[in-house]
């Protein structure tokens, strides 16, 4: 192996081992909310796209955790954003960790694919661009990541909370 190549891999080796700690940390911090909770659910923790992934799941199904969800996703945005502060007090690093809770961001991931291969479609048909409902960050970046797999390209715009992406023709 060249030097370049050798620390290729040992910063690799270095993002992935700092990566598997903000899981641990995570997965510390969101064990002791769920026993302070009194809810059932075990914790999986990997690595998806250079970012934490950490998801809680439940054998006895998940009517409980979601309450951990709440309504469009609210009250795991809180909780995804909280975990990234308890993973930022341990390390001092701004963490991107995605939280997932009885398979919530799964399901959406899913339909926002769809979504936004349906929006190219429309877009490649009519040759006009197509204005898409607000969204959040996450539901937005699998869209344009939807957009982008169509071999469309797409921008988003407005302000929060009313943020939209807007699909445009080749």
């Amino acid at each position: 192996m060249t030097e370049g190549t050798t620390s290729a891999a040992a910063e690799g080796a270095d993002t992935l081992t700092r990566l598997e700690q903000e899981g641990e940390i995570a997965a510390d911090y969101l064990e002791g909310l769920l026993d302070i909770a009194d809810l059932d659910g075990d914790i999986d923790m990997d690595v998806e796209a250079d970012r934490a992934a950490v998801s809680i799941i439940s054998d006895a199904g998940s009517r409980d955790l979601q309450k951990l969800v709440g309504r469009d996703g609210e009250v795991l945005e809180a909780l995804q954003e909280l975990t990234r502060l308890a993973v930022h007090r341990e390390t001092g690093d701004r963490s991107r960790l995605m939280l997932d809770i009885a398979g919530y961001r799964a399901k959406k991931r899913a339909e926002l694919s769809e979504l936004g291969a349906k929006a190219a479609a429309e877009v490649k048909s009519s040759g006009e661009p197509v204005k898409l409902k607000p969204m959040t960050p996450f539901e937005r970046k699998v869209v344009h990541d939807a957009v982008k797999a169509a071999g469309l390209r797409s921008e988003s715009e407005g302000e929060e909370p009313q943020r939209f992406v807007v699909v445009l023709p080749a």
